[in-house]
């Protein structure tokens, strides 16, 4: 049937491209713009096309920026610039800056180390992060998620920089293992943060 409507198989297979967005969901999101007026769906296309040209990394911790090198946080006065804790995505940091307890810098590593993807440090910012730690900073704080992954990654950049003064830790438990911190709700991130203890 779709054969004989190239357009909309064409929006498919567009839409079948986009990372989690489940495919029994992609159907629904077809009709969704189909039975939408033209002037919402111009709307955010338009949206999409400007956060394109807009946003980019921050060149300091990678989080996103708009219209300025440098990200909000970092360009914050109130951040203490000696703490930087590493997460694995912004969707990570977010998470952490919801729960509104955490006053330092971040360094978004870009994901977590897993050979079996390929995924090596050289494939992270972790030789970024190796740079920043060496401007002044006291504290480094893992919240690397509570996975084999994330506990590798952490455990790969704590042996790069074992005979450094840096106060290592991470974040305490009660964050579930096998979780994303991006599912979690701001106490049990805030209480974490809280109890964090060293690595």
């Amino acid at each position: 049937m779709q054969a004989q409507l190239p357009a909309l198989q064409k929006l498919v297979r567009q839409l079948q491209r986009v990372p989690y967005l489940a495919s029994k969901n992609v159907y629904k999101v077809v009709a969704h713009f189909l039975n939408s007026d033209m002037k919402s769906v111009e709307q955010l296309c338009q949206a999409i096309l400007e956060a394109k040209q807009s946003v980019k990394p921050c060149v300091r911790c990678y989080n996103w920026s708009e219209d300025a090198d440098l990200c909000t946080i970092c360009l914050s006065p109130r951040r203490d610039e000696k703490v930087i804790c590493v997460v694995e995505t912004w969707h990570d940091l977010l998470a952490i800056e919801k729960s509104g307890e955490f006053k330092g810098l971040y360094h978004v590593l870009g994901g977590s180390l897993c050979p079996l993807e390929g995924v090596g440090p050289d494939q992270l910012r972790i030789g970024e992060l190796l740079v920043r730690l060496t401007e002044g900073v006291s504290e480094l704080i893992f919240a690397t998620n509570p996975t084999p992954e994330g506990e590798a990654t952490a455990s790969y950049i704590a042996s790069k920089i074992q005979s450094s003064p840096i106060s290592i830790s991470k974040l305490a438990s009660g964050v579930p293992i096998g979780s994303s911190l991006e599912y979690m709700d701001r106490v049990t991130i805030c209480k974490a943060l809280l109890g964090r203890r060293p690595f």
